[in-house]
């Protein structure tokens, strides 16, 4: 807020200024259009300069409010760039470790009449940041956050209407959208872009606070998915990385991965 008041403060001189030299040239009988003043020499030449300036100044602040994140109001525009990208993640514990939580606030995007997206968690080493999604993203409308580490790899969740892919009514569960290798073949291409087949090295299935997982390891691309249902929406969350990535990072990868849990 200090930001916008000092700024508001710096327009109200500026448009004083300009105003009072303004009447200066007004008042000094030059010829007047409906496009401003013309043929005024010295004094046309400052205003103009004062609105150059002013115009200047003011796309600087917009875009040092989205850039660099003021607090307040500006901090309200960089909202409405980046739609429904709310900051999630805590400070990082004593390994270094910061977990995501989906906020309640963040909107959720999947058509009119859906019920709220129930959260979601995960926990990313230090140095990994949230990426904006775009409503144009290549991978989908149904992507709803991507994180990444240019050093590490990257990671995205896609959140999909259960009805998209099964008739079922009521709170949906991974089982009853069908097993493992069923939903693998099903889901893996909206992952990877490709027919899965022939590329799953492992399958494992895991039950934390009555929810079932499905994890599958993809190669190639390298690539860990983790499957769940809750509400009426099927949860992907997809954790990849390069071939050197993987070799490097595998362990914190395999932790990502893991760490998924729908709240």
């Amino acid at each position: 807020m200090g930001t916008l008041f000092a700024t508001a403060c710096y327009f109200s001189l500026k448009n004083f200024q300009l105003n009072k030299l303004t009447e200066k040239v007004g008042a000094s009988g030059e010829k007047a259009t409906s496009f401003g003043l013309v043929n005024v020499g010295e004094d046309e030449k400052a205003i103009r300069l004062a609105r150059r300036k002013t115009v200047l100044f003011s796309g600087f602040c917009l875009i040092s409010g989205v850039v660099l994140g003021f607090p307040g109001d500006v901090f309200a525009v960089k909202q409405g760039l980046l739609a429904g990208r709310i900051p999630g993640l805590s400070d990082p514990d004593e390994k270094g470790w910061r977990t995501y939580r989906r906020p309640d606030e963040k909107s959720g995007g999947h058509g009119v009449g859906w019920s709220p997206i129930i959260p979601y968690s995960f926990q990313v080493p230090n140095g990994w940041e949230e990426v904006p999604v775009s409503i144009a993203d290549l991978g989908g409308t149904e992507i709803d956050l991507r994180f990444s580490n240019s050093q590490e790899g990257r990671l995205f969740v896609i959140v999909a209407p259960v009805l998209r892919f099964a008739d079922l009514e009521g709170d949906a569960t991974i089982e009853k959208i069908g097993p493992p290798e069923k939903v693998i073949n099903a889901f893996g291409p909206e992952v990877i872009g490709e027919n899965v087949e022939g590329r799953v090295l492992n399958t494992q299935v895991d039950e934390h606070s009555g929810r079932t997982y499905y994890q599958f390891e993809l190669e190639p691309p390298h690539v860990i998915i983790s499957a769940t249902a809750a509400g009426n929406r099927l949860y992907l969350f997809s954790v990849t990385a390069n071939g050197l990535q993987w070799k490097r990072h595998y362990k914190d990868l395999k932790q990502i991965a893991d760490s998924f849990r729908v709240i």
